[in-house]
C-alpha cells in the first residue's frame, strides 16, 4: 500500500475574533464580500479602468456613455463565465472541435513576466523543484498580449512561478495591456521592490488587483517564514512598503490596483491572525488568511499539530479511503479526506506561459512539466538546461541557494518543438486531451493531475 499523500487544501471560511466585537470576514479566492462584490466594486470604478480611459479618448459623451456600458457588461459576463464556461463545457462533453465551434477562449491568461525570486519561503515548490532565475523579455510579453488582446481574453495576471516587480519592465507590460483592452489585470507580489519609485509607476501603470504574500502578524514569524534568499528580507522594510503603497495611492487619488493581502496559516501563523489583521485592516483593501497546500515544502515544520493528528489516524484512514487519499484541515482545524476526484475547471479557463514561452494549462504544475505548445522558441531551445543549471547551484550551495534541496521537474508531456499562436495552442490537441479526460473522469490518466492538491478538483468528506 502506498503512504497516504498529505495535502493541506484552503476552503473559504468565515471567522470571528475572540477579542473583536466585528467578525472578520477570510476570504480564501475573491475579493472580500465574494463574487458579488468584486463586481459591484470594478464596475462602480471602471470610468477610472485604464483600459476604458484608453478607448474613451476622443469620444463625444453619448458615445462614452455606451462604451461604458459595454466594458461594465463584458466584466459582467467574464465573471460569469468563469465558473459557468467550465462547468457548461464538461456537462455537454465539448472538448475538441466542439470546444473550438463554441469559440470559448480563454478568460484569464498567466504571463510569468519574472521566473525568479528574491525570497526563499518555507513552504515554497522553490525548495524542491528546480526553477530557472529568469527575466521574460517586454518583447515577448507585448507579442503575447496582443495575442490575447486578439483573442478577446477579458483577464491577465502577470507572475506564475516567480516576483513579478524583479521584471523591472513590468509596469510598461501592464500599461500596453490595458491600452490592448484587457480589463483586468493582476499580480502577486512580496512587495520587497515596492519602493515609492515602483509603486507610483504600477499605479499610474493601470494594474487593477495586487495581492500582497505577507505571512506572520510579527517580525520573528515573518522573518522566519519569509528568508531572503541573497540578503535578509527585513520586516520593517517590506511593511513600510505596503504602507507607504497605499499613502501613494491616495496621493495619487487613485483606487487602482485594488489591494490584498494574505496569509499562509501554519502553527505559527495561526496564532498571529489578530495581530495581522490589526496590521494591515487600515492600510490594505482586504485581509485574508489562505490554508496552507502542499506544494513541494516541508509540511511537518510547518504544521507539526496537523502531522502529529494524521499519524494517529494514517493507518486506519489507509485502510478505510486507500493509500491515494488526500487530505486537507479548514481554519477551524476540521480535517477532510477524499479520494474521489472532480474534473477540473482550469483547462476550460485559463492558459498560462513561462518565461520563455512554453505553454501550460495549470497554475500547479509548478515544474511546467505539463507544456502544451510553445509561444517562443526559446521555450524548445533552452529545453532543460536552465532548470539543470540552477540544480547544479543548489548542488554547490552557491549564495542564494544554500537553503534549496532541488530535483529536476518531470516531463510529462512535451509537444512538437514549433512555434504557435496563443488560438491554435488553446484549441490544439495536447490541451484537449486533458479536457476529454477530465470530461470522462479519467484525470488519473494525465500524470500532473493525478496528485493534483487543487481543493475544487476533490468531494471532501469531513472525519473529525
Amino acid at each position: 500500500m502506498s503512504n497516504l499523500k498529505i495535502n493541506i487544501v484552503g476552503i473559504g471560511c468565515d471567522l470571528q475574533s475572540e477579542n473583536e466585537e466585528t467578525p472578520r470576514k477570510y476570504a480564501i479566492e475573491n475579493l472580500s464580500g465574494g463574487e458579488k462584490d468584486r463586481i459591484n466594486w470594478m464596475t462602480k470604478n471602471m470610468p477610472m479602468n485604464k483600459a476604458y480611459v484608453y478607448s474613451s479618448i476622443n469620444k463625444n459623451k453619448i458615445e462614452s456613455k455606451n462604451l461604458l456600458d459595454q466594458f461594465n457588461n463584458n466584466y459582467i459576463e467574464y465573471r460569469k463565465n468563469w465558473k459557468n464556461q467550465p462547468i457548461a463545457s464538461i456537462n455537454k462533453k465539448l472538448h475538441g472541435k466542439k470546444f473550438k465551434e463554441k469559440k470559448l477562449s480563454p478568460l484569464c491568461f498567466d504571463i510569468e513576466v519574472a521566473s525568479i525570486c528574491d525570497l526563499a519561503c518555507a513552504f515554497c515548490y522553490r525548495q524542491y523543484v528546480s526553477t530557472p532565475d529568469k527575466i521574460m523579455k517586454k518583447e515577448l510579453a507585448f507579442k503575447l498580449i496582443d495575442q490575447a488582446s486578439k483573442m478577446s481574453i477579458p483577464s491577465m495576471k502577470f507572475n506564475w512561478r516567480g516576483e513579478p516587480l524583479l521584471n523591472p519592465s513590468l509596469p510598461e507590460i501592464v500599461d500596453y495591456a490595458k491600452q490592448k483592452g484587457i480589463l483586468e489585470t493582476m499580480i502577486n507580489t512580496n512587495a520587497t521592490k515596492l519602493d515609492e519609485k515602483m509603486s507610483e509607476k504600477i499605479i499610474k501603470s493601470g494594474l487593477d488587483i495586487m495581492i500582497y504574500s505577507f505571512d506572520g502578524g510579527t517580525k520573528k514569524i515573518y522573518e522566519k517564514m519569509r528568508p531572503g534568499r541573497f540578503t535578509k528580507n527585513n520586516f520593517d522594510d517590506i511593511y513600510k512598503n505596503i504602507l507607504n503603497f497605499s499613502k501613494i495611492r491616495k496621493k495619487l487619488n487613485s483606487v487602482f490596483p485594488r489591494t490584498k493581502i494574505q496569509m499562509i496559516l501554519t502553527d505559527e501563523t495561526r496564532k498571529e491572525q489578530d495581530e495581522y489583521f490589526r496590521l494591515f485592516k487600515d492600510i490594505v483593501d482586504e485581509v485574508s488568511v489562505k490554508q496552507y497546500t502542499e506544494r513541494g515544502g516541508n509540511l511537518t515544520d510547518l504544521d507539526k499539530k496537523f502531522d502529529g493528528e494524521l499519524k494517529e489516524k494514517k493507518d486506519v484512514l489507509i485502510k478505510e479511503f486507500g493509500g491515494d487519499a488526500v487530505l486537507m484541515k479548514d481554519s477551524k482545524n476540521n480535517i477532510f479526506i477524499s479520494n474521489e476526484r472532480l474534473p477540473c475547471e482550469q483547462p476550460f479557463q485559463r492558459l498560462l506561459t513561462t518565461y520563455d514561452g512554453k505553454a501550460g494549462m495549470c497554475c500547479y504544475d509548478w515544474g511546467a512539466t505539463h507544456t502544451v505548445g510553445y509561444l517562443d522558441k526559446l521555450g524548445y531551445e533552452n529545453g532543460e538546461k536552465e532548470y539543470a543549471n540552477i540544480k547544479k547551484k543548489a548542488e554547490n550551495k552557491q549564495k542564494g541557494f544554500e537553503m534549496m534541496n532541488l530535483e529536476m521537474p518531470k516531463k510529462n508531456n512535451m509537444p512538437e518543438k514549433k512555434v504557435n499562436d496563443l488560438e491554435s495552442i488553446w484549441y490544439g490537441e495536447d490541451i484537449n486531451k486533458v479536457r476529454k479526460a477530465h470530461i470522462e473522469d479519467n484525470a488519473g490518466s494525465i500524470s500532473i493531475c493525478k496528485s493534483c492538491p487543487f481543493k475544487e478538483t476533490y468531494k471532501w468528506k469531513k472525519i473529525n
